[in-house]
């Protein structure tokens, strides 16, 4: 049995790129995180990993004590668009993002290739035990889809904020 979810509100304005910088929870992330952690069942002996982003250990912490993190679960990396309004990209490198999301980088960050090499790593080195993942929208996308047994899409919807969903 697996169990994926995403963190939950942050504090960070709307149109704001943010992939990987590791930002503040919003006010309401405390109710938020109360409300998805009880989305669970109890686990007895199940394996909880976050990724180490504070947004998502956050959660983690609230669900066992003895969560492990790993940074195959890390967001995409936006380099140097980390921090910027989503506005102030310039087009041309948004659209050459959009013609090739798989392979383009923005400056100093990761291509969607490198997120799906990273994220299948750790699906293929994954525990038998039951396991609880705590992660962000494009890491929990790609992982969904290689729990349904999907080829993989990167502009697949992810989950929504606070979201949980079982696989087995």
């Amino acid at each position: 049995m697996i169990w994926l979810l995403r963190h939950t509100r942050v504090a960070i304005p709307p149109g704001i790129c943010y992939g990987r910088s590791d930002v503040a929870l919003a006010d309401s992330a405390p109710a938020e995180i109360a409300d998805t952690a009880a989305l669970l069942p109890p686990l007895p002996g199940a394996l909880v990993v976050s990724s180490p982003a504070g947004r998502c250990t956050a959660l983690a912490a609230a669900i066992s004590p003895d969560f492990t993190t790993d940074a195959r679960l890390l967001e995409l990396d936006f380099g140097a668009w980390e921090g910027m309004a989503w506005d102030d990209v310039p087009r041309d490198a948004l659209d050459a993002w959009a013609a090739d999301p798989w392979g383009f980088a923005a400056p100093g960050g990761e291509s969607g290739h490198g997120l799906l090499a990273r994220v299948q790593e750790f699906w293929t080195a994954r525990s038998e035990r039951p396991l609880v993942i705590i992660s962000h929208g494009g890491p929990l996308r790609l992982l969904r889809q290689l729990a349904e047994g999907r080829v993989p899409d990167i502009l697949e919807q992810p989950p929504a904020l606070g979201a949980a969903r079982r696989f087995g």
